[in-house]
């Protein structure tokens, strides 16, 4: 989508395509999915075999995948408020690696200076990311625009296998969802790791860097596409 997005803006594919993308959606659509491609667990996932055990899905049958760990419940030793956390390893990603990266304020706090000194925060790290460049944001210059998104995906992947070889996994399952899939449901919980690093922290600078060298992306994309 990424790629057909960036030839509706090109003028490569006609705004009254059968996808109905025009090139005001096409923006919106980029402004989305460049962001989503840069979240590890959008490009990655776990699958497991009928015992629960970890396994490569093209060499074992029947294997059962995490949904990119919507289907995992994430538990962390430590965190923001440091006490076990408990949450869909997806929407930890999603949203408390983000939020990490941003002041921890006492839940005492009136709900207005909260909202106030969040924004204040927000404001400050969006003139970190476009004032400074960030490292290793640009792809090699042989690349074509229509193939950035894949080499992004293939950038990404081993920060989605990290993001699950930090985790060991326990009390693995089959679970057959509403639609009639079956899918592998579980816990994923925080293992030592040699850096020292707490998946907590390691993921917040994580999503930092990510977000980071997204919107510098995002920003070149639309530029080469609209010249």
């Amino acid at each position: 989508m990424i790629s057909y997005c960036i030839a509706v803006l090109k003028g490569e594919v006609p705004e009254d395509n059968a996808r109905k993308i025009t090139k005001p959606i096409a923006v919106i659509l980029l402004a989305h999915f460049v962001g989503d491609i840069h979240q590890p667990l959008h490009v990655g996932a776990e699958f497991f075999d009928k015992q629960g055990h970890v396994t490569n899905p093209g060499k074992t049958a029947e294997s059962l995948e995490d949904q990119g760990g919507n289907t995992l419940q994430l538990n962390l030793a430590s965190g923001g408020t440091e006490a076990v956390r408990h949450s869909k390893f997806h929407s930890f990603w999603d949203g408390e690696t983000v939020a990490a990266n941003l002041p921890a304020l006492p839940e005492t706090m009136p709900k207005e200076e909260r909202r106030a000194k969040t924004d204040a925060a927000k404001t400050e790290l969006v003139q970190k990311f476009v004032t400074q460049e960030p490292k290793n944001w640009r792809l090699a210059s042989g690349i074509a625009l229509k193939d950035y998104a894949e080499t992004w995906a293939n950038e990404i992947l081993p920060l989605a296998s990290e993001a699950h070889e930090r985790l060991q996994f326990k009390d693995i399952a089959a679970k057959q969802l509403d639609d009639g899939s079956t899918v592998a449901a579980g816990f994923a919980e925080e293992k030592k790791s040699p850096d020292g690093l707490s998946y907590y922290d390691w993921s917040a600078h994580v999503v930092r860097d990510e977000l980071h060298k997204a919107g510098w992306r995002l920003a070149n994309v639309l530029e080469q596409a609209f010249r």
